[in-house]
Parts: C-alpha cells; structure tokens; sequence
C-alpha cells in the first residue's frame, strides 16, 4: 500500500467489481485510454482477477473511504512494449469522471514515480497517451515526463483500430532535479 495526502494507492480485491464497474462503464473513461468501456459487474472482477494482477497494480482510492475510483500501475518487464529492460517500467492510469480536474492523478503518479524511483530501483519511466487524450498529455506534463516521440499507426488491439501515439519519459535523473527543485524546462 501507498500513501499520499488524499489518497490511498492499495491492491485490488474482487470485493472492488462493483466500483470498478461504476467508473470503467463510463464511455468517456476507457475507450480514449484504448479499452472498451465495462459491460458488467462480471467483466469487472474478470479485469480485477486478470488485469490489475500485475506486482505494481493499485487501485486509487480516497483516504476517506477507500472506495477505488481509479488505477494507476507500474508496468514491469514483460508485461509494457515500451521497454524491454528490467530497470525501467511503463506507469498507466485511469481515473473515474466524477473524479477528473481534482488533481488526483498528478498526486498518484508522483507517489508511483516515488516507489519507482526509490523502492523498487527503477532507471526510467515510460509514459504515454493518445492523440486528444489532453488529460492524460496534461498529468504527464504536470508531473514532469519530457516528450520523446510520436507514432502513427499504433495497434489499438482492445478496440480494434489504430491511432497516434505519443511517448513521454521521466528518468531518475530528471526525478531526482524535480524533488530538489533544480530543474528548469
């Protein structure tokens, strides 16, 4: 588990599908991020069994009630096709409707930027969004990550089209100036 001022960053449990369900049914949340919207309570849990079973895979929640109201995860080795190296990961994120221009995600991804920096030993973080996803583009501003490439043409699979796909980096280097407030862009 994982701390910050609002939020609690903790596994995901199956008792979760219900909350899940309620924001990932949202058409305005998966399909810009590349995944069909949730039909089903079912469908939910089979993603919580299936999907956010990675080692780094939490469930956003507010301190207050610890309901999930979104993801957030470190995609490790193996399981990102940003890179193959075990010293850097993919950081992905979600967050519920009701929950969007609160900040929350920024204050999430920089406490997963944190543990991947400091607990676990990371060189680099991968980060992407696709074109007119602005909120996503604005969280990776937000937090730091510098723009590396664009590519046309990128492979949908989960809703079964193509887009353009932007790809942002932060390295421990970068990380590290943030926090010490040495950085300059």
């Amino acid at each position: 588990m994982l701390e910050t001022k609002r939020l609690i960053l903790r596994r995901w449990n199956e008792d979760d599908a219900e909350d899940l369900y309620r924001y990932a049914s949202d058409p305005d949340v998966g399909p810009i991020a590349g995944w069909p919207a949730h039909r089903s309570i079912e469908e939910s849990r089979d993603v919580i069994k299936n999907v956010f079973d990675g080692r780094e895979a939490y469930a956003i929640c507010l301190k207050k009630d610890r309901k999930a109201i979104g993801a957030i995860e470190l995609k490790l080795n193996g399981h990102t096709d940003m890179t193959d190296r075990d010293d850097e990961c993919e950081l992905g994120y979600w967050l519920g409707k009701p929950f969007w221009g609160q900040g929350i995600v920024p204050e999430a991804a920089r406490e997963m930027l944190r543990h991947a920096f400091e607990d676990l030993g990371m060189q680099k973080v991968w980060c992407g969004y696709y074109e007119g996803n602005a909120k996503s583009k604005r969280v990776q501003e937000k937090c730091g990550f510098r723009y590396q490439w664009t590519t046309e043409g990128v492979d949908v699979p989960l809703m079964h089209e193509k887009r353009t796909g932007h790809v942002n980096l932060m390295t421990k280097e970068d990380w590290q100036q943030i926090r010490l407030g040495e950085r300059k862009d």
